[in-house]
């Protein structure tokens, strides 16, 4: 399945677009157990360490990502996180003060489900650079890995 990134000129979003072989429940535990996020999120070849995973309106996280060239840290805050959406905030400690505002929202296709996020930056320059970092490999890589998490 392939995975669509929008991210308009001149703005600071960047809206993902992607559609799963299994219901929102399945794509929703795949994002809030740890034992599963650690099997998908990241690019190909990444290991992730969890410090802190706390998938729960109010709750934070914090992670690791390794490869052979370093550590990759993240870490941030959930505001929301219901039967079909979950609203965070994330932060890449290599550019820290660059928090973005994250919506996943869950749409049931039957039996499949549709997952829509919504990226808000502090600034076009924030979002642009995230873009040139590798972004988009990462994201259409994980759901890659999501996929085969999904269908386990």
């Amino acid at each position: 399945m392939s995975t669509t990134i929008t991210a308009q000129p001149g703005t600071p979003f960047i809206e993902t677009t992607r559609e799963f072989a299994a219901p929102p429940s399945a794509v929703l535990r795949a994002h809030t157990d740890p034992e599963l996020i650690v099997q998908w999120l990241g690019p190909h070849g990444m290991e992730m360490e969890i410090v802190e995973f706390d998938a729960r309106s109010g709750g934070g996280y914090a992670y690791i990502h390794r490869d052979e060239r370093g550590e990759y840290r993240f870490r941030g805050v959930y505001h929301t996180v219901d039967e079909d959406r979950i609203i965070q905030t994330f932060e890449f400690l290599g550019a820290p003060g660059e928090v973005t505002l994250d919506s996943l929202t869950l749409t049931d296709l039957g039996g499949r489900t549709r997952m829509v996020t919504h990226s808000v930056f502090p600034s076009v320059e924030a979002r642009d650079a995230a873009l040139e970092s590798g972004m988009s490999r990462g994201i259409t890589e994980s759901f890659e890995r999501l996929d085969k998490v999904l269908a386990d």
